[in-house]
C-alpha cells in the first residue's frame, strides 16, 4: 500500500530544495511533534548516496535512526530513495503559482495503521513548509 502526503510551500524553488536536503535545515524541521527533534543529520545527495537522521524524544525516552539510499535524484524536481527496511519513497517538487508543491509517496509499513502513518508523515511535511516559509 502506498500513502501520499503533500503541502504547498510559499517559497522559491531553490530555497525549498535546499531546506529539504541541508543537514542543518533538516535538524530544524524534521519532527512530527514538538516533543521530538532531530539531533543529527547526514546527507550524501546522489544516486547511490545515503542519508540518516537521528530522531529522538526530547525527554530522552526514545530514539531511532531514519535512513536509506538514494535511488534517483533529479535536482529541483524528484528524489527517490529506499529506506533501510526496503520500503520506497518518492518526493516530488512541483513549481506552482503559489510556490512549490512538495508531494511524498511512500510504501506503508505493517506495524502501524495506515492513517497513523499518513498523519505522522503529513505532520513532518507541514513542519517543513512552516520552517521554509518562516526562514524567508
Amino acid at each position: 500500500m502506498k500513502i501520499t502526503v503533500e503541502t504547498n510551500v510559499n517559497a522559491a524553488p531553490g530555497k525549498v530544495w535546499d531546506a529539504w536536503n541541508a543537514p542543518e535545515d533538516i535538524k530544524q524541521w524534521n519532527s512530527a511533534h514538538e516533543s521530538w527533534h532531530t539531533t543529527r543529520s547526514e546527507v550524501d545527495l546522489r544516486e547511490g548516496g545515503t542519508f540518516v537522521s537521528r530522531m529522538e524524544a526530547r525527554d530522552g525516552s526514545a530514539g531511532f535512526d531514519f535512513g536509506g539510499t538514494y535511488t534517483r535524484v533529479v535536482p529541483g524536481q524528484v528524489i527517490e530513495y529506499r529506506m533501510s527496511d526496503g520500503r520506497e519513497v518518492t518526493v516530488e517538487f512541483v513549481e506552482s503559482s503559489g510556490g512549490v508543491l512538495v508531494r511524498e509517496t511512500f510504501d506503508a509499513e505493517t506495524d502501524n495503521p495506515p492513517e497513523m502513518q499518513r498523519q505522522g508523515w503529513q505532520a513532518i511535511l507541514d513542519n517543513f513548509g512552516r520552517y521554509v516559509e518562516a526562514k524567508g
